[in-house]
């Protein structure tokens, strides 16, 4: 039984879902919306699936304008709305309620705008992350933010989750890569901020949008900066016989003021599994670092040049440069496959805790001694460039105590990154996961100042309740609706 706790549901909503489900109908059309228990089992959870409630309905509309509809009915009609994308989020972000109406992206798929002269794409968001470089590429362009999921995530929970991923180091996260958005408020009206120029004038609404988790509004078109493919890229892959050391390594290249496009990390738990499952070539070692450098040739040799002697200076016990498109296709498919290849060993818990890069050593140290104490085994694999920690805690759903251990466990390991001089989440967002954790980040008054934030977007607070602030703290706001 997990510890995270849930507000009991409304049950006069409960009471009204007939009448809930044919007023949905009757705004988008039945094929869109989803009733019957058997079928919205699916939108029981989201990649988090240690928690699970199936929700009171379901809808897909197609356009804005259909979003706009079922807002507007749950306004009238006191219903919770759960916004959600791919349902790839690991941090609770879409976990229903069972009184709650899922909103989903899933229909909303149509590129609607390409200019390449201004170097932007304009998408409904329920489009996957890869579709967008996808669309793209035969121009010689690219979406930079590319989270391990993209293959399946949506932009609409890329924007809700301000989503990075392992090229993030060089080109940003989501927040560096969104122009503008079209979005429905919780009454149902539409509203659009920013577009296709490169800075908005005003307050930054939007960069409040974009990681704002679906507490806000409900984003369905997204104008996205797309970027010339570089010349070529080529990645070193980097032995070490300890985690500390990797760390430093890591510390001393970004120290040395050279910005490759990604650093990556994996410890040995993670690179024998994922090694199997991709048979990428990776070495057997406690501690590995992919780093990948791009430009023309020369550019290429010569970082990877710097790099290599910075690692030397470390004493690895292997160091590989790519020498092929074969061979790099094949190092990055290993890593992007890591979260799935863990999946077939062991349940687990993936957290996105954020230290400074030169708190790294000393992080994972702690990390060690914390799963010791749990007695819990933790497998690393992060974007080591920004600081971007993704301890795996493994467990077993099946053992009576196990996913209590992980979880204390994980707020342990998530304590130890705000005490590094970090933060509660990179990209994964607060969701419910965290949600009990903000007070170790933030204090009352910048608590009270987020939630008042919320309440001028969405007053009655039906957006995506119950995530991101502690219950106690948002119980008399959630009450008064």
């Amino acid at each position: 039984m997990s510890t995270i706790a849930m507000p009991a549901p409304d049950a006069s909503i409960l009471s009204r879902k007939d009448q809930i489900v044919a007023a949905l109908a009757e705004a988008i059309g039945a094929e869109d919306v989803i009733s019957d228990p058997v079928e919205t089992r699916a939108y029981e959870c989201d990649a988090l699936t240690a928690y699970r409630c199936p929700p009171l309905a379901v809808t897909l509309p197609r356009t804005t304008e259909g979003v706009a509809a079922v807002m507007r009915v749950c306004h009238q009609m006191g219903v919770p709305v759960v916004p959600r994308g791919a349902g790839t989020s690991l941090a609770g972000g879409a976990l229903p309620t069972a009184d709650s109406v899922i909103l989903g992206t899933a229909r909303l798929r149509d590129v609607l705008e390409v200019d390449y002269p201004n170097r932007f794409i304009r998408v409904q968001t329920g489009v996957t992350n890869l579709s967008v470089s996808a669309h793209v590429d035969a121009y010689g362009f690219f979406y930079a933010p590319d989270p391990s999921s993209q293959l399946a995530c949506a932009i609409a929970g890329n924007i809700a989750m301000n989503s990075g991923g392992a090229h993030c180091l060089k080109y940003g996260v989501t927040t560096n890569n969104l122009l503008g958005v079209r979005m429905v408020l919780a009454d149902g009206e539409i509203v659009e901020l920013g577009g296709a120029q490169m800075e908005a004038g005003g307050l930054d609404l939007l960069g409040l949008i974009c990681g704002s988790e679906g507490q806000l509004a409900v984003v369905t078109e997204a104008t996205l900066r797309i970027l010339p493919k570089p010349e070529g890229a080529r990645p070193v892959m980097i032995g070490y016989d300890s985690a500390e050391v990797a760390g430093q390594c890591v510390a001393d290249i970004i120290k040395s003021g050279l910005l490759p496009v990604a650093i990556e990390y994996m410890d040995r738990p993670c690179i024998e599994v994922v090694e199997n499952f991709a048979h990428a070539g990776y070495p057997i070692c406690e501690a590995l670092l992919i780093v990948e450098v791009e430009g023309s040739e020369a550019e290429i040799e010569d970082q990877l040049g710097k790099i290599t002697a910075i690692a030397q200076a470390l004493d690895p016990v292997e160091m590989r440069v790519s020498e092929s498109l074969e061979e790099s296709a094949a190092i990055w498919k290993g890593r992007k496959s890591a979260f799935g290849a863990m999946g077939q060993v062991n349940d687990y818990m993936c957290l996105d805790g954020t230290v400074p890069v030169s708190a790294l050593p000393r992080t994972l140290r702690g990390i060690g001694d914390l799963a010791a104490e749990h007695g819990l085994r933790v497998a690393n694999v992060f974007h080591a460039g920004d600081g971007n920690m993704h301890p795996l805690i493994l467990y077993n759903a099946n053992t009576a105590g196990d996913l209590e251990r992980a979880e204390a466990l994980g707020a342990e390991i998530l304590r130890l990154c705000v005490e590094m001089g970090g933060c509660l989440t990179g990209e994964h967002g607060v969701g419910i996961e965290k949600r009990d954790l903000m007070g170790n980040q933030f204090s009352e008054s910048d608590l009270e100042m987020q939630m008042q934030v919320k309440d001028v977007f969405d007053p009655n607070w039906r957006l995506n309740p119950t995530k991101v602030f502690p219950l106690p703290a948002s119980e008399t706001r959630r009450n008064r609706a």
